[in-house]
């Protein structure tokens, strides 16, 4: 086949690719939402530096069969990186299932070209996403490496994912549900028009239920709200995104956000009022059981709960889940490579150093 590429550098042609953006990624299987058009637009609506856009694209006539969503940074070292951040769980590039094994070779080949004097930086790429069949075609030096750690269940209803703990945890959970509906918890998934308000409401309870604790910090800024006001509503009319509303005595005291994709289900961000633990409510396992509804279909493969290794996770008995670091040169760039693994593995060593050092008691005072 004969593919034309095109790189994209202006924001005005990135909005006006969505359409031809959401039916290749309806024909992505391995794509996640962090890669659909509404959450990378809108996330360089928030996040992205003019002049830094590089989006690359291959076209089989007028039809879009793969595309890279990247941007240029400057350091550590140059390079072409993912858009969507440190927000986005999943980095990944897009490719026509039915035409991948010819259409990777002419991303591969843009890609080369597009990179020029700086290096190609996949991360958080997911075990099995379409960017590790890039890794595998590139000529010049390459390295691999683990990313983040994310846990993921199987896609099971609640039902089912008890089913896989120790008879006596088990119990414990349906008991913790029943106490959800003695207190009156009710649910409800916000339509398209109040997802807005849902969300916004959502950011005030997670502001309120991380008072005088450390939390991510992004999370309460204005641009993270903008953020997901702009790109939920769409995911959530495309069915890549549901908020849910959780309702006691007539208030809204806790809000979740769950991402959906072919692949997986996941739960994003949430917010809870502390008064659902006043009242001894698990949050943990409300907000699973409604993240759980979403996989009743059988048709995903993962209930991911996505980046982070939090100890309450492991109450469920997940499975570990690595994503993976893709770095590509050509040989001219070859130094830049060496420059990124030796960053790797000094941010590797300090992280090793930290862990070590609170074992020992470090971290107490």
């Amino acid at each position: 086949m004969t593919y034309t590429t095109q790189l994209i550098t202006a924001e005005g042609d990135f909005s006006r690719l969505a359409p031809d953006w959401a039916r290749l990624y309806g024909r992505c299987a391995t794509a996640t939402p962090f890669q659909s058009h509404a959450w990378l637009h809108s996330w360089w609506l928030s996040y992205g530096s003019p002049g830094r856009l590089r989006l690359l694209l291959v076209r089989d006539g007028a039809e879009l069969v793969a595309a890279a969503p990247l941007m240029r940074v400057r350091r550590p070292v140059p390079a072409l990186v993912p858009l969507g951040g440190a927000i986005s769980d999943y980095g990944d590039v897009l490719l026509d299932d039915e035409r991948r094994d010819t259409a990777v070779d002419a991303l591969t080949e843009g890609l080369a070209v597009v990179a020029r004097t700086a290096l190609i930086d996949f991360r958080e790429v997911r075990p099995g996403g379409a960017a590790e069949r890039v890794y595998d075609r590139w000529r010049g030096p390459r390295r691999r490496f683990g990313d983040s750690l994310c846990l993921e269940l199987p896609a099971l209803p609640m039902d089912q994912l008890l089913a896989r703990l120790p008879a006596a945890k088990a119990q414990r959970v349906r008991a913790k549900l029943r106490k959800l509906t003695a207190l009156g918890v009710e649910r409800r998934v916000a339509g398209p028009d109040d997802v807005d308000r849902a969300l916004r409401r959502m950011l005030e309870l997670h502001r309120l239920q991380w008072q005088q604790r450390k939390v991510t910090t992004e999370h309460l800024r204005p641009r993270f709200c903008d953020h997901l006001v702009r790109s939920v509503g769409p995911m959530v009319r495309s069915g890549d995104a549901v908020v849910t509303e959780f309702r006691l005595d007539g208030e809204v005291v806790a809000v979740d956000l769950t991402l959906l994709s072919r692949e997986l289900a996941g739960g994003y961000l949430y917010g809870a009022h502390p008064r659902l633990r006043e009242r001894k409510a698990d949050v943990a396992v409300m907000l699973l059981d409604a993240c759980a509804e979403h996989t009743g279909t059988g048709t995903r493969g993962a209930l991911s709960l996505l980046r982070g290794n939090e100890p309450y996770k492991h109450h469920w008995r997940p499975e570990p889940v690595v994503n993976q670091r893709l770095l590509l040169a050509r040989r001219h760039t070859a130094p830049l490579l060496a420059a990124a693994v030796c960053d790797v593995a000094a941010r590797s060593r300090g992280k090793e150093l930290v862990r070590v050092w609170r074992e020992r008691g470090g971290g107490g005072a």
